[in-house]
This record gives C-alpha cells, structure tokens and sequence, in this order.
C-alpha cells in the first residue's frame, strides 16, 4: 500500500525527472530511502551523455552496494518516477535492496511512446516483477503518473521533435 510517505518521495522522483529533463535528458528520477526513513542518495537520469545505462536506479544500486550492509539495503526503498528497466531492476535484485515504489509504469511508458510516435527501444520493457519476482513493488499512483506523462511528453516535444 502506497502511503503519504511514499508520496513526498515520489513527489521528489518527479522534482528529479524534471531536473533532468531542464538538463536535456529523458525524465526519470529516483530516491533511495533507508529503513529508518532517512534519504540516502537521490539522482536522475544522465543517458544525454552517450552512455544509455545512467540510469538513476542503476546509480542508486552501486552506491548502496558500495556503503551499506546486506540488512540496511534489505530494509531500504527505492522510489523513482518511472518503474525500473530491465537493467535496474536486475541491479536492484543482485545488490539485495528493498521495495520498489514508482509512480508511473513502463505499460505506461511503453504507450505514451507509442502515442508520440517514439521508437521502441533496444530492450524489451518489462515489468519489474519478470525480472526480479522476489521484490516487492508498488506502484502505480495514478495522481502521479499523469504528472511523469507530462514530463515525457514535453521532453519528445523538446528534444525529438515528436507531438
């Protein structure tokens, strides 16, 4: 169950993506949160580098590796606007973090591209539960989805021309 604490967080993921789209990138933020309820770390995505695996999930995955224990990133959660790729999802199981809370779907994604008339992309869109079943996931928020539609949607108008 998506609590009003997973909301603020979320609502933080939204504030990222929309960094990252002002820095010329795809929108997508994400917020690692510890079992104590203390914000971690916190990124968005940086793929306009040329390197497509900067993704913020990704990122948050090696950092938890690198500086907490197994227990803590058992405890943690991850929050990000969009629901992890198949990379970051396979990255968020083998490093043993918790829960995943996100505010849009790649079902959602997939058809918001497909709307706008965006290419697929290399790797299949899949949920995170296919690729990490002992995960828990949760999402996603309605009210908040439509906020990350808006974010793509003016990232393909800005930066690819679609619309």
């Amino acid at each position: 169950m998506v609590t009003d604490g997973d909301v603020r967080y979320l609502r933080r993921c939204g504030e990222l993506a929309a960094e990252a789209l002002e820095e010329g990138d795809e929108p997508f933020g994400s917020v690692l949160v510890g079992g104590d309820g203390t914000v971690l770390g916190e990124d968005h995505n940086r793929v306009a580098s040329g390197d497509r695996t900067r993704h913020p999930e990704f990122a948050l995955a090696r950092w938890a590796a690198a500086h907490m224990t197994p227990e803590e990133r058992a405890a943690a959660t991850v929050y990000t606007s969009g629901e992890h790729c198949p990379m970051c999802a396979a990255a968020h199981a083998w490093v043993g973090l918790g829960r995943i809370v996100y505010a849009s779907s790649s079902e959602q994604l997939a058809s918001w591209s497909a709307e706008l008339g965006v290419p697929e992309p290399p790797v299949r869109t899949l949920p995170i539960q296919d690729i990490a079943p002992g995960v828990m996931v949760e999402g996603p928020v309605p009210e908040l989805a439509e906020e990350v539609r808006a974010l793509h949607r003016r990232f393909h108008a800005r930066f690819r021309g679609a619309l």
